[in-house]
């Protein structure tokens, strides 16, 4: 049976190990949205990682949600990833962007000209973002119009090919955690009653067009997604029926045979049994249509825990999160059972090199 720290071949690429690095928001970029020379040291730091998927980057200047995050959407934001991808390159290292539209997760104050954030729903989320002021609650959206949305689509196609022209070894689609996608996945957020809402056929047509897009510009073997079916996080309660709508939804995506699969067991952050969930089942939706790609879970897995999934057959590789933040040699780390640094959550969100590029590595 494989272990945690065996090669894995993931769609175009093979990784080095099956210990992958969780995106993480930082708040780092610059006032353009440009990555800059510290964001490079910080992911150079952790190219260990089997794979490395990006923070969230936003696709246009509509999909932001939060104050100095990076986008992939202009000359001089893929100039800065590429120093980003060509050191993690140079460490023998792998990495995918994570593509981000926040939709109603967003203030007027990050909306080009001021404008109203954008959504399924005219609902606003009740949940609060990283302004130049501070947190401030997110602003109530205007849904997007029908004539809108293929727009969007080509938002994500567009970001995709950028991404490949910064270096990146492929993208993740991120469709979880209560932002745009997700907002029109789950009936507790969507309202509409077009061709975009009413019947979670209808409901995972935006997934479904966004992954058909960006697989056919950069080749569905460097394109993977991230899916949170059970999480109640940013004002996106649960679906009324999520196992049934991520099986149907990841049956609809296994024809395209993407790279790999990324899910969040649980609540983003929080419990793992936030609901019931038969997270095999959802992998068996996936399989029936496509047996290859790579499937890889997320949400407060110990080291124990992620040797048994690899072994179990439960996953293919496992991504860890805040355990990257304070831990650069996180692979040496599990791999040789050494203790974990603990992270300063005050220096989670914006700021410099304290609490980002400053952790050591373990010495004995």
């Amino acid at each position: 049976m494989p272990t945690l720290f065996d090669p894995l071949r993931c769609g175009a690429f093979t990784l080095a190990n099956r210990v992958v690095m969780a995106p993480l928001t930082r708040n780092r970029a610059d006032a353009e949205r440009v990555p800059t020379s510290l964001m490079r040291s910080y992911y150079e730091q952790r190219a260990s990682a089997g794979l490395i998927i990006s923070e969230a980057t936003q696709i246009s200047p509509q999909g932001q949600g939060y104050r100095d995050t990076p986008g992939m959407y202009s000359d001089a934001q893929v100039q800065g990833w590429r120093t980003i991808t060509d050191a993690v390159h140079a460490q023998g290292g792998r990495m995918v962007a994570q593509l981000w539209h926040v939709g109603r997760i967003s203030h007027v104050s990050l909306q080009p000209g001021g404008a109203s954030p954008v959504s399924s729903t005219a609902v606003a989320a009740g949940v609060k973002t990283l302004t130049a002021n501070g947190f401030e609650s997110v602003s109530v959206p205007r849904p997007l119009r029908a004539d809108e949305l293929p727009g969007v689509v080509d938002d994500y196609r567009r970001a995709a090919a950028n991404a490949v022209r910064a270096g990146f070894d492929g993208v993740e689609v991120h469709s979880a955690n209560g932002y745009l996608i997700d907002q029109f996945l789950r009936d507790s957020v969507n309202d509409r009653h077009d061709d975009w809402g009413g019947a979670r056929e209808n409901r995972v047509r935006l997934l479904v067009e966004v992954m058909r897009a960006v697989a056919a510009e950069i080749g569905a073997d460097r394109t993977g997604v991230r899916l949170s079916p059970i999480a109640p996080v940013n004002g996106a309660p649960l679906d009324s029926d999520p196992q049934g709508l991520f099986g149907f939804a990841l049956q609809q995506l296994a024809p395209l045979k993407l790279a790999f699969v990324h899910v969040v067991e649980g609540s983003t952050g929080g419990p793992r049994d936030s609901a019931p969930f038969d997270w095999d089942a959802l992998r068996a939706h996936y399989r029936q249509g496509h047996d290859g790609g790579s499937w890889i879970v997320n949400n407060g897995y110990t080291r124990q825990m992620a040797l048994d999934a690899v072994a179990g057959g439960h996953a293919d590789a496992v991504a860890f999160g805040k355990a990257f933040i304070s831990n650069p040699d996180l692979v040496d780390r599990l791999q040789r059972d050494l203790p974990l640094a603990p992270s300063n959550r005050a220096t989670y969100y914006g700021g410099g090199a304290e609490g980002y590029t400053d952790y050591a590595r373990f010495t004995s």
